[in-house]
Order: structure tokens, then sequence, then C-alpha cells
């Protein structure tokens, strides 16, 4: 029976394209504070900051690549049931190949009705505050915000459930509730947290194998175990 990989990854992950991960900015986004940004109350009050912070957010996006540590997970599908959950907004995973991506926190290649959030739709160029669906609602990058609700969270939990293997990368396991995910791994699960500056994690389940690095050469470390531990 094929084994299962999960991967949980974070900001680290694509930190290695050139995209800013804000908490390495002392917790400013681009000069922005987050909840500027990032959180419903910042779209009430300014709605054109929010636009333009995200359309720039977009653009920038588009001239990235996948990194050597996107080309690696997505070659670990040939030997594993694999499935990524991640934290950031980017495409990234998807353009290295990988097919199973949860977004526990939106896509920014998406948008969605500010009157249905089941009503999401493709989106590559800027958005403006005048930009409507065939509903007329108007239209908000498909972002999960501070204090939102994160709606894919229990799919992720179900498949951490059932994880033989589970590699987390590139995050500072300081956003809640994505951070609680590795505390539903099984007792016997195999795990590994690969970050520049990996956090101490206290009471889970599984023994975790920290190594200490960018999520490229940390990855390159462990792969040829991964591969010959699939069977």
């Amino acid at each position: 029976m094929e084994k299962r990989l999960v991967v949980l990854s974070g900001a680290g992950m694509s930190a290695e394209s050139g995209i800013q991960t804000f908490r390495d900015a002392g917790g400013l986004w681009e000069g922005h504070d987050v909840m500027e940004v990032a959180s419903p109350e910042g779209w009430k009050k300014n709605k054109e900051l929010v636009l333009d912070f995200y359309n720039q957010r977009r653009r920038q996006l588009l001239t990235c690549e996948p990194n050597e540590a996107h080309l690696l997970l997505a070659e670990l599908e040939q030997y594993y049931n694999t499935t990524i959950i991640t934290q950031n907004v980017d495409d990234l995973h998807e353009r290295a190949g990988s097919s199973h991506i949860i977004h526990l926190h939106g896509e920014l290649l998406k948008v969605r009705s500010v009157q249905n959030s089941k009503l999401i739709y493709p989106w590559s160029k800027d958005l403006h505050n005048t930009d409507i669906n065939d509903l007329g609602h108007k239209l908000r990058p498909h972002i999960v915000w501070f204090g939102e609700m994160v709606p894919e969270l229990e799919n992720a939990v179900s498949y951490v459930k059932k994880a033989d293997i589970i590699i987390i990368i590139g995050t500072s396991m300081q956003v809640y509730p994505a951070a609680s995910l590795i505390h539903y791994a099984k007792p016997n699960a195999l795990a590994y947290y690969i970050d520049t500056n990996p956090a101490i994690i206290n009471q889970t389940p599984c023994k975790i194998n920290i190594i200490a690095e960018k999520a490229s050469i940390g990855l390159k470390s462990i792969i040829n175990d991964l591969k010959n531990n699939s069977q």
C-alpha cells in the first residue's frame, strides 16, 4: 500500500523564489502593517490600499518561478501518496508539478464575491473596486485574512491524521490554526521540520527530526532516504 506523505509548507518555502516573508520584516509586509492589508477591518477601512497591495503581490508572483524545493516535493509524488497543505497563497507548488494542494490561506490568483464566498474566480490581472461578477457582486482577494475562518482546516486535519510521513517546511509555526496541525499526527508518523530558524514545538504526538536549513538544502539532505523508504 502506498505510504501517505503530508507536507506542511510556509513562507520560507517560497522565499528562495524571491517572495518576501512578512515575519522576516518585523511584522511589516512590503512596508505595510499586516493588519492594514490582511484583515477584514483593514478592508473596511481602506479598500483601495488593500487592492493595491494584492495587485502588487500578484504582479510579483507572475515574475517568480518555483525553486528547487518545490520541484523536489513534486518529484516525491512518484514515491508517495502526497498532499501539500500550504499557508502560502502563491501557485508555485502547482507550477512545480504537485497535483494535490490544500491552500489554507487562500490563493493570490483567485478572487471571490464579497456577497457569496463560494463564488470564486481565476484572476491574474489587477483587481479594481469597480470589478464585479455576473451577478453584480463586488470582488475581493480570495485570501483568508487574520480573524477570518479557515475553511480548509478540517480537510487538512483529515490528511494529517492519516499521514505516515510529515514534512514541515519553511514555517515559523507561529500562525494558528495552521501551526496546530502537527498535533493531529499519528504517534508512529515519521516527521521532519526544515526551517532556517526552527521553532520549539512542544508535546507533539510524534518525534520530529529538526533540520535547521533553508528549504532546498534541507530537502536535499533527506530526499534519498525518503525515496528509499517509500515502500
